[in-house]
């Protein structure tokens, strides 16, 4: 038989199930996480919008803007791994609670703060290092126990709603901030931020109170129980491939975020409510590609699909300075929301899946240390650009690093997948 006859026999690989949605949601405890989570995305988007649109309008200098973007992620990298060994021996729902409620704490305070009077830059960049660094101890834990809490075949979709809850309130929460920023103040949003966390604050007071709580597994000693994360992290071939992806991908990406206040005031010439709606188009696109992405998947290899997610927002931050039409922008925006929807998703669900539950915070506390690494690293690095070259200088030179890392991703060995 020869072998063209004989290859038409063979059958091809199966494909992918397609898993819906909505399934991780009939369970009730996800459910009711995924729920509350919701509504503290919109606080904190609303939190965000405020601090960075506050941070321009006191600051002429694009590095001290983009500082908002810094004192939110070098805390996830000074204690990512520490907070990946803690949330892997304590009860995971009271860690959660207290995270959470120091986390409103600092939002009164920020909000206290702003009310007072004038406000500097320097008050505003260190409660939202102490925001921060409360989510830097909450992501493992929360990220460990939302992966426990579906089936195995569950998590892709579980991590996409949750990267669809974080986007629907990227639509809401901008869009509500950009309305009422010039009405109320920030003070008043930093408000509704520290009211986002009650409903959190409920169900891991309830899931705490359980009685049938699992048992902890075996606490090791701390040095150890680091080292073996980190062994098993950066030991395994396919992770660090994955961990390498997320610091560069990352590191390039963050330029929208922490320059887009800036390119609104300054190279646009416009208001809170533009920056509102640009910082809404992104979270709209999202939600768009959280809704499509498990038909894509059925159809799409994940480094396929990671790859051509970043060819669209590269894209994105290559054609953004030349143009100055808001009908142009809000669309292309929107494309790039979507790919960036399945960007996160893809490499997140892909972290999740890779090790076992007992040491699943603390590999995952690597993933966000590496990511945290870029984003800082980026912050840091697009702002002086943009003081240096111009904004659209350095959204164009983020563009062409996204560009770089999509194609590196579909001329790489097949034997390193996502």
């Amino acid at each position: 038989m020869s072998k063209q006859s004989l290859s038409a026999t063979l059958p091809g690989p199966a494909p992918r199930p397609r898993i819906p949605l909505t399934r991780p949601l009939r369970h009730a405890r996800y459910r009711q996480l995924w729920l509350a989570n919701l509504v503290s995305n919109l606080g904190t988007w609303t939190q965000t919008f405020a601090s960075a649109w506050l941070l321009a309008t006191v600051s002429t200098s694009a590095a001290a803007s983009s500082l908002v973007q810094t004192a939110t992620y070098v805390p996830v990298f000074l204690f990512a791994l520490l907070a990946g060994v803690v949330a892997d021996g304590v009860n995971r729902p009271k860690f959660l609670f207290l995270c959470n409620l120091f986390m409103a704490i600092c939002a009164c305070a920020m909000a206290a703060l702003v009310m007072h009077g004038p406000v500097a830059a320097g008050p505003v960049l260190a409660l939202t290092f102490c925001l921060g660094s409360g989510a830097a101890f909450m992501w493992p834990a929360w990220q460990a126990s939302m992966s426990g809490l579906v089936e195995p075949d569950e998590v892709e979709a579980a991590a996409t709603l949750n990267n669809l809850s974080y986007n629907v309130a990227a639509i809401a929460g901008p869009a509500f901030g950009g309305l009422l920023f010039a009405w109320v103040g920030p003070g008043s949003l930093f408000l509704v931020n520290a009211a986002s966390f009650v409903g959190l604050l409920g169900v891991y007071w309830f899931w705490w109170r359980e009685q049938d709580q699992p048992a902890l597994p075996p606490r090791l000693a701390f040095a150890a129980s680091m080292k073996a994360g980190l062994a098993s992290a950066f030991g395994c071939a396919r992770y660090r491939h994955i961990l390498f992806n997320v610091c560069t991908v990352f590191f390039a990406t963050i330029a929208f975020a922490a320059l887009l206040p800036v390119f609104v005031k300054d190279v646009l010439h416009l208001n809170s409510r533009v920056f509102g709606l640009l910082m809404g188009s992104l979270g709209g696109g999202a939600v768009a590609g959280a809704l499509l992405l498990p038909t894509l998947r059925q159809h799409v290899g994940k480094t396929r699909l990671l790859a051509a997610a970043l060819l669209v927002y590269g894209a994105m931050l290559l054609a953004l300075p030349l143009l100055r039409s808001l009908y142009v922008m809000v669309p292309l925006i929107v494309f790039a929301g979507m790919a960036w929807s399945a960007t996160v998703s893809t490499l997140n669900a892909a972290a999740q899946l890779a090790f076992p539950p007992h040491i699943r915070a603390r590999t995952l506390s690597v993933y966000l240390f590496v990511m945290a690494g870029g984003y800082t690293a980026g912050s840091l690095v697009w702002g002086r650009v943009a003081d240096r070259f111009g904004v659209g200088a350095a959204l164009a030179a983020a563009g062409v690093c996204v560009v770089i890392n999509a194609i590196a991703l579909l001329t790489a060995k097949r034997e390193r997948p996502i």
